[in-house]
């Protein structure tokens, strides 16, 4: 059998990390022919010196510093610049997108117009620009296979099932680290404290767009892109357990659920070895261990940045482009200690809301609200600080 060659754009995150674990005990049957990183580059150089890829991507002033390490064997490229180029490489047969924000929609679209088969773990490039890119996936012959844990789960239930007899779908969220934790006092939560998620670990934007629940905004749009829904048939309900990881809902009322343990594993190695399925290794689903799985109503006075996304989604556009812009600066202004938690919404909502929305938005407009959106969320901030 023929090794599926694989791209992992983002290799030294969360993803990136399980997706390399999936590819060393199945390495029979993937070969890992470009790795690329931001600026972790000790675990980069770990993972070239074990799985010895052909090109690799990082930050340009550390490319001097590799080549003088492993010579000719490696191809190093820019990351800024070159993952559009090494998403479409004719060497390349699976795009692992595990690059965190507005960076993954060049590779993802790149990626979409070469025909290669997309895991995409990153859902901006989908909320910014979801149309463009499955449009281009379409016109070209490229599968998109979520690796999403909600995503992975409504693709899998869809699997065989005739569309014209669906009704929606519900996403489950665990909650994030906010659930039990009282509205009173989010202004006073640290870093520290919002970055607990209670049931999976991941890249620290994403687990404070958990706590937010803005991430399951992001979802419901990616949903509707991913699946041709419009936003009413798209559903969010808590699951605290987080052993359904998403329900679709047929018009005859059966519920079709994908359930197991939160490991991103699972997803990812659905997404490598798709159409087929291959032993994970891993310990299986037990249901006698749960005495029971629960279901809740999001609270969206609570985390109204679920009802914002709801209202980006609704109005489509540009708008989604400019809620991610805003909620990526305000996110990053949280982390670095410049704003409260709470402010992250403030922000992200009074961008949203000055918005004038580009309603067939063309890739052009996309990108210049975004760049709006991000200078309109600085002042916002340098306001609160």
């Amino acid at each position: 059998m023929k090794k599926k060659r694989v791209a992992i754009l983002g290799s030294t995150g969360s993803i990136g990390l399980n997706a390399l674990k999936v590819i060393e005990r199945l390495e029979d049957h993937f070969e890992v022919v470009t790795l690329s990183a931001f600026n972790n580059v000790d675990t980069l150089v770990g993972q070239i010196k074990k799985f010895w890829p052909r090109n690799v991507a990082l930050s340009s002033e550390r490319i001097p510093e590799l080549r003088r390490l492993f010579g000719k064997r490696v191809k190093f490229f820019d990351v800024a610049e070159d993952l559009p180029h090494l998403a479409s490489a004719k060497e390349v047969d699976v795009v692992i997108l595990a690059v965190t924000g507005a960076a993954a929609l060049g590779p993802f679209l790149s990626a979409a117009q070469a025909g290669k088969v997309i895991a995409p773990a990153n859902k901006e490039a989908l909320v910014m620009a979801g149309d463009v890119i499955v449009s281009e996936a379409r016109r070209a012959g490229a599968s998109i296979v979520p690796v999403d844990s909600e995503q992975s789960a409504i693709f899998q239930c869809l699997a065989g099932q005739d569309r014209a007899f669906l009704k929606k779908v519900h996403l489950t969220a665990s909650g994030g680290a906010l659930r039990k934790v009282a509205a009173s006092r989010h202004d006073r939560l640290s870093v520290r404290e919002i970055l607990r998620h209670p049931r999976w670990r991941m890249g620290a934007k994403i687990t404070v767009d958990s706590a937010t629940l803005m991430n399951k905004g992001f979802e419901v749009i990616e949903a509707m892109r991913l699946f041709g829904l419009s936003v009413e048939e798209v559903n969010v309900v808590i699951h605290p357990e987080a052993i359904i990881h998403s329900m679709v809902e047929m018009v005859d009322g059966a519920l079709l659920a994908q359930l197991g343990l939160p490991d991103m594993r699972l997803p990812i190695q659905y997404a490598l070895t798709y159409p087929q399925r291959l032993p994970t290794g891993l310990r299986p689903l037990d249901l006698t261990e749960f005495k029971s799985l629960t279901f809740e109503k999001p609270d969206t006075g609570k985390f109204p940045a679920l009802a914002l996304a709801y209202y980006a989604a609704r109005k489509g556009g540009t708008l989604p482009a400019v809620l991610n812009a805003a909620d990526e600066v305000a996110v990053e202004a949280f982390l670095k200690g410049r704003i409260r938690f709470t402010d992250i919404f403030r922000i992200a909502e009074k961008v949203v809301m000055a918005h004038k929305t580009v309603s067939s938005a063309s890739l052009e407009d996309i990108r210049y609200a975004d760049a709006c959106a991000r200078f309109n969320a600085v002042a916002a901030i340098k306001v609160i600080e």
